[in-house]
C-alpha cells in the first residue's frame, strides 16, 4: 500500500503508482490554485496551477491523518485499535500546533507577505496571512530586473518588514530586495526535506511571528 498526499501529485508519480494499491490522503481536502509570478520575455504575469502542498495547513493535516487511518484500518483491520489510538494522539498534536499558530500570529503588525515559493498558500490561509506575490525562483532562473523592480515597489508600497524564501531555494532576488528596501530575509520550511513535520511548522510560525511582529 502506497500512501500519497494526492492533490495533483498522482500524475507526477504515475509510473511508481501503476498497478499498485494507493491510499490518497488528500480526499476531502479543499485544493487551492497556486499563483506564481513569472517573467518571460519581460512580460510579467501569473500562472495558475494546483497547489499540492496541502499539509502546510493544520486543518488539512487532520483530514489527511484521518484518511490515512481509515485506509490503513481497511487494509489491516486487525490493527484497527492501534491505528485509532495513534490517530487520537496525532490529532491532539496537530490541534496544539494550530492553537499555537493562531495565538502567535493573531496580532501581527502586518499580514501581507511576499514568498519566494508558490507553495505557502495553505499555510497563509490557515493563519490569515495574505500573499501579495509568490515568486518561483530557481538557481539559474532568477527574477529579471523588471520583476525585481516590481517586487521592490510592492515592498515599499506596503511597507513590508520582511520577505520569505524557501529553505532550499534561491535567495538572490530576496537579497537584492532587502538591500534596496531594508526588509529582512527569513526562510520558511516546506516540510519536505525529511525533517519532522512539527519542527518545520513550528519553525514557520515562529519565523513569521519574528519577522512581522
Amino acid at each position: 500500500l502506497i500512501v500519497i498526499s494526492g492533490a495533483g501529485l498522482e500524475d507526477f508519480m504515475e509510473d511508481l503508482l501503476q498497478n499498485r494499491p494507493v491510499l490518497d490522503a488528500s480526499e476531502g481536502v479543499p485544493i487551492l490554485e497556486c499563483t506564481h509570478s513569472h517573467d518571460h520575455d519581460h512580460d510579467h504575469g501569473h500562472h495558475h496551477e494546483t497547489d499540492s502542498h496541502i499539509w502546510l495547513s493544520p486543518a488539512n493535516a487532520k483530514i489527511m491523518a484521518a484518511n490515512i487511518c481509515a485506509g490503513l484500518t481497511d487494509k489491516y483491520p486487525e490493527y484497527a485499535d492501534i491505528f485509532a489510538e495513534n490517530l487520537t494522539v496525532l490529532l491532539a498534536d496537530i490541534q496544539s500546533l494550530e492553537d499555537y499558530g493562531n495565538d502567535r500570529l493573531s496580532s501581527l503588525s502586518a499580514r501581507d507577505i511576499i514568498t519566494f515559493h508558490d507553495g505557502f498558500g495553505y499555510f497563509a490561509d490557515a493563519f490569515h496571512l495574505h500573499i501579495l506575490e509568490a515568486v518561483e525562483e530557481e538557481s539559474g532562473a532568477e527574477a529579471s530586473a523588471q520583476e525585481l523592480i516590481h517586487l521592490i515597489s510592492i515592498v515599499r508600497d506596503h511597507d513590508l518588514p520582511a520577505v520569505f524564501t524557501e529553505r532550499n531555494g534561491s535567495a538572490s532576488a530576496a537579497q537584492i530586495i532587502a538591500t534596496e528596501t531594508g526588509a529582512t530575509i527569513h526562510s520558511l520550511d516546506m516540510a519536505m526535506a525529511g525533517n519532522d513535520y512539527f519542527d518545520a511548522m513550528y519553525h514557520n510560525i515562529d519565523t513569521v511571528r519574528e519577522a512581522m511582529k
